[in-house]
């Protein structure tokens, strides 16, 4: 295999073949997804917790489900719901999360960084589920499958990342993953959602949204988050939705081909109008499902190099389905 990692922490240094390996075991579970019975013992005995610190619905509920097509166990935590609201630190949780000898640990948290700390704490696994604004790198890679999915390759693909820059961690994980498997990137937005020196990470910068879409074959749509306007990123939503979403007028502009996608949830008639979230170049929802099968192939992956740790004997892993 062309994966080797202990963990998934984001997607900066990660090399074309290691995201090739994930994308190609995705495709496999991906017909998994498809048959009448989409549950497979592969990671029967190998117990994983969700931490999230943040709320989430998509990606919580696409690793729950990844995982229980698995037929890993699964434990759930809330910080909402925790001792965290009694003031125990991520050091703590994590060590008691090691106490119960869980193998994986799925993390999301507002700090950025919290994924590498979990790390020198625990000796399972850790999966990225997005830090504070450092990285997604799951919503990438199933962004990379959709892209994939929907035009057969991704090298020389032009690639347009509109919206919130500066506070996205998708948009990040996009860019390094993109970049590794060839695309051009280009980021669009207002000069007050792009970092200082983002061109650094390898993508073009415009405020021209008519000029960064015009010859895309891909335009991925970011959410503009409400608190941005008490924090004098913009004026009104109003005002982004006339120079910056995304309409059906808007839409006639690009390639007859060319592919839309959001991470979710929608804002609708901020971002994109309801007819394009719901026209047919929208694969939407085709991220949705492929963000299920992206997510198994990671947890197997990874599963497959913990086995690899703790045990010595090849047969050992091909009698437990590894």
């Amino acid at each position: 295999m062309r994966w080797t990692r202990k963990h998934l922490l984001g997607l900066e240094g990660v090399e074309r073949e290691e995201i090739l390996a994930i994308l190609d075991t995705a495709a496999k579970f991906r017909e998994v997804l498809d048959r009448p019975v989409k549950k497979v013992p592969t990671l029967r005995g190998v117990t994983i917790v969700n931490l999230f610190f943040e709320a989430s619905t998509r990606t919580r509920m696409s690793f729950e489900l990844a995982e229980k097509r698995l037929s890993a166990d699964t434990l759930n935590f809330s910080a909402s719901t925790s001792s965290v609201k009694k003031g125990e630190t991520l050091r703590d949780t994590a060590k008691n999360i090691e106490a119960m000898m869980v193998d994986m640990v799925v993390i999301r948290h507002s700090a950025s960084g919290a994924p590498h700390f979990l790390t020198d704490h625990i000796d399972g696994s850790v999966i990225n589920a997005g830090d504070g604004t450092h990285e997604h790198p799951t919503q990438a890679l199933l962004d990379l499958f959709t892209i994939r999915e929907a035009l057969g390759d991704i090298e020389g693909r032009k690639v347009t990342i509109l919206g919130d820059i500066l506070h996205s961690r998708v948009a990040r994980s996009n860019v390094w993953g993109l970049n590794a498997l060839g695309a051009k990137v280009t980021l669009c937005g207002p000069s007050t959602f792009m970092p200082a020196e983002i061109e650094r990470m390898g993508a073009t910068v415009t405020t021209d949204l008519r000029e960064a879409t015009a010859d895309a074959d891909v335009v991925n749509i970011l959410r503009i988050q409400q608190e941005r306007l008490e924090g004098g990123f913009l004026p009104s939503l109003r005002e982004y939705a006339r120079l910056f979403g995304v309409d059906a007028a808007r839409v006639a502009e690009m390639k007859p081909d060319v592919v839309i996608m959001h991470p979710g949830p929608i804002n609708r008639g901020v971002e994109l109008s309801a007819d394009v979230a719901d026209g047919d170049r929208s694969v939407i929802l085709d991220q949705v499902t492929n963000g299920v099968a992206v997510r198994m192939a990671i947890i197997y992956l990874l599963s497959r190099v913990r086995a690899q740790e703790r045990v010595e004997e090849p047969e050992i892993l091909a009698e437990v389905g590894l």
